[in-house]
């Protein structure tokens, strides 16, 4: 006779679980109705108006849109192993300002004849030169000397040069039976590490490459794994990845039980690497709405200021979104500040959290901090 142990699920934490949903519900709707038209301030909720969150979908963040369009659906990407190259050294550098000078140094999307002839190393020194970096900082990168060099960016030349070269990485992402697959090709690899690895395969994915669904594998970065801590009590005996697919199943189910309006991005629900991001978007959150829950993270450095850019939304078109013709995030303010609301929150949703709404919304953002002492500052597992 066999017997099966039940799963223990995880123990939420009253009124911060709540608050994942409700900043997920906020944060969107915010989205929709900047992109709508409607002036802002686009959002009632003091923290979103003063501090800069993620979006709730990653595919809508302004760097993840500019990937979609300009890297993996480009019209002069070349062959399958181009393709694959140009979206890995893309996500390393995650940064719009460096792409766009190699292209313009090479004239084109670099193929891997520019990296093979060293003519893609020599358009990132030219960057280097002009912008004075070619990093962001949305993700922490290994930084060690894997392949002997000195500047960081000469030994991520080195590994795509090993990727692409004895590792035969392109071959291994177009033989992959599944997204983990895909992150398992990746992180075999020096400088990639099972984060990295899980980001970088998620924009593999994001191309017509891949077909994999999003919600086949996750990885837990670093925020969300604090914000995991801050959402429940323990986990059981579930894993991270199995609390961030947990939480993918219930989306219909919390959203309702809390009164909260949820329509998606153009009607698609959220996946793993959404739940994922959005741990990371609550641990942020609670710094400033729940503050005594303290993790080795106390502060949002990063204000809320509309970019001045407008972006035209572009998605995978294998996803076939509703988005109407012409869908755009407009650009702001010219001098790139929304008016600042602090509203109070009467109008909290009903609901085991209403009350940790009402607290968060009456005690507004906290400014004073003069005397603050200097922090490493947060990475977040999604694009700022």
């Amino acid at each position: 006779m066999h017997t099966h142990a039940r799963l223990a699920p995880p123990v939420p934490r009253p009124g911060v679980y709540d608050i994942y949903w409700t900043f997920a519900a906020r944060r969107h709707e915010a989205f929709e109705r900047r992109v709508s038209g409607k002036p802002g301030p686009w959002t009632s909720d003091p923290i979103l108006n003063t501090y800069k969150f993620c979006n709730v979908f990653r595919a809508a963040d302004r760097v993840s849109q500019y990937m979609i369009r300009s890297v993996a659906y480009a019209d002069d990407a070349g062959s399958y192993a181009d393709r694959v190259f140009q979206i890995v050294a893309f996500r390393t550098f995650s940064n719009i300002a460096t792409w766009e000078g190699v292209r313009s140094a090479l004239g084109r999307a670099p193929h891997l004849e520019d990296l093979m002839s060293g003519r893609f190393e020599q358009a990132l020194d030219q960057v280097k030169a002009s912008n004075g970096g070619l990093y962001t900082g949305a993700f922490i990168l290994c930084a060690n000397k894997a392949y002997g060099f000195d500047e960081k960016h000469r030994n991520h030349v080195g590994l795509f040069k090993h990727m692409f070269g004895e590792g035969h990485l392109h071959e291994s992402v177009r033989g992959s039976n599944s997204l983990e697959g895909v992150v398992r090709a990746l992180e075999g690899f020096p400088l990639m590490g099972p984060f990295m690895a899980y980001q970088t395969a998620v924009d593999l994915n994001y191309s017509d490459l891949l077909g994999f669904s999003e919600d086949d594998y996750t990885q837990a970065g670093p925020g969300a794994l604090r914000g995991l801590r801050k959402a429940f009590h323990t986990l059981g005996d579930f894993t991270p990845t199995d609390a961030i697919h947990w939480m993918v199943e219930r989306q219909d189910a919390e959203f309702e039980r809390l009164g909260l309006r949820f329509t998606g991005l153009f009607g698609r629900k959220l996946h793993a690497i959404d739940c994922q991001g959005l741990f990371c978007e609550l641990d942020k959150y609670c710094r400033e709405a729940v503050p005594e829950l303290a993790s080795n993270r106390s502060r949002i450095k990063a204000r809320f200021s509309a970019s001045s850019q407008r972006l035209d939304l572009f998605f995978p078109p294998k996803w076939q979104l509703a988005v109407p013709p012409g869908s755009m995030v407009p650009p702001g303010p010219s001098d790139g500040v929304v008016p600042q609301m602090t509203l109070g929150f009467d109008d909290a949703q009903a609901g085991s959290g209403a009350d940790a709404n009402r607290r968060l919304g009456k005690r507004g953002p906290r400014h004073n901090r003069s005397q603050d002492k200097p922090r490493d500052i947060a990475v977040s597992a999604m694009l700022l």
